[in-house]
């Protein structure tokens, strides 16, 4: 996978950085040199530019990226600008960051529903979620397993758990299952609400498009993932 980050502060650098060591090309962006500096050792590359000018950003490999990260902080105004201007560049997926609800706001009125709040949820979680294609969201037990959510294919479509046999095929269990139901806020933007459904069972049936929760080794998790995007691609 291919991710730029920018704004390379303690948040940034430290998603980067662990988006690297699990194999991903990473480019940091950010205004300051000397962040720059102390990073460009630790990841694929790093580049000093505004990425608050559009001319700027032009020199960024945006379309050949996967996914583009706003880290910045500190300068709320300039966290707007840049996640505008990636908007506008129709960038494949982008995730903002946000410090406060007013900007949280801000960023889902213009469309970006993917938002990090650095102050509860940490670098490794969020490295651990973008490493794995397919997650809605994730926590990591250790350093080899994690509790993650995920989308129900339709492959799974009206099945029970006992029929998928995901447990013997993937050593995988489906702790619960969660509904997904659109709903509008005050001010009119659309979101997801999610509601449990309750212990999974054997004779649990799935319906596409709902949440299941997992539990499992990384790397049976990833490779359940997989077979996922393998059939997406196929239909």
């Amino acid at each position: 996978m291919k991710y730029i980050v920018i704004g390379l502060g303690v948040f940034g650098s430290s998603i980067s950085e662990k988006l690297a060591e699990m194999g991903n090309e990473v480019i940091g962006v950010d205004i300051s040199m000397s962040k720059v500096d102390a990073i460009k050792e630790k990841i694929t590359h790093a580049i000093s530019l505004d990425a608050t000018d559009p001319e700027a950003v032009k020199n960024l490999p945006l379309k050949d990226c996967d996914v583009v990260i706003v880290g910045i902080g500190e300068d709320k105004g300039a966290n707007i600008m840049v996640a505008a201007l990636m908007k506008q560049m129709k960038v494949k997926r982008l995730i903002s960051r946000a410090v406060d609800p007013l900007q949280r706001t801000v960023l889902e009125t213009m469309g970006i529903d993917e938002i990090i709040h650095p102050e509860s949820e940490t670098a490794d979680r969020w490295a651990q979620r973008l490493n794995m294609e397919g997650i809605v969201d994730s926590f990591e037990l250790d350093s080899n397993y994690s509790i993650v959510e995920t989308r129900i294919p339709e492959a799974y479509h009206e099945k029970t758990i006992k029929e998928l046999g995901i447990k013997e095929e993937f050593d995988i269990l489906i702790l619960t299952t969660m509904k997904v139901s659109n709903t509008r806020s005050e001010m009119g933007i659309d979101k997801e609400k999610m509601k449990v459904k309750g212990i999974a069972k054997a004779d649990t049936v799935l319906h596409k498009d709902e949440i299941m929760v997992l539990y499992g080794h990384n790397k049976d998790i990833r490779r359940l993932l997989e077979e996922h995007k393998k059939f997406k691609e196929q239909v």
